[in-house]
């Protein structure tokens, strides 16, 4: 089975991409439960988060805070949740989602994102990750 969170890794899927390292990349998820919902995945393809080598875990969860900052700034947004679910795609990734109020994690709420707000997403994320790259 191939797995789509590798494809786009590879480039052959394109994505609104705001963030990379050698280990991880960030990118916007088109069905966004907020403006700003950002998926952070390991580029080596793990099926899950605990299957994780401990080093890689740590990192994730580190890169993941240090996105947080500057995401909140960029959405301006009050926190930013931190969900790990898995069952849509069988890579490991954390979301993290701009949240201003209780009970914004549903994904019940989630909606398909236009393009031009993707893009603008981006554009105000990318800027407020430059000091991080």
């Amino acid at each position: 089975m191939k797995c789509i969170f590798c494809s786009i890794i590879q480039g052959n899927i394109p994505v609104y991409k705001v963030w990379e390292d050698a280990n991880f990349f960030a990118f916007l998820d088109i069905h966004p439960l907020q403006k700003g919902h950002t998926l952070l995945i390991p580029k080596n393809h793990t099926e899950e988060v605990f299957e994780l080598s401990d080093e890689l875990y740590a990192k994730l969860f580190l890169t993941a805070q240090k996105l947080s900052k500057s995401l909140r700034e960029a959405m301006d947004s009050k926190k930013i949740g931190l969900v790990v679910e898995g069952f849509g795609v069988a890579h490991a990734h954390v979301h993290l989602i701009p949240i201003n109020n209780p009970h914004e994690l549903n994904p019940e709420k989630a909606y398909k994102a236009s393009e031009e707000e993707l893009k603008e997403t981006q554009v105000s994320i990318l800027d407020s990750f430059k000091e991080l790259i």
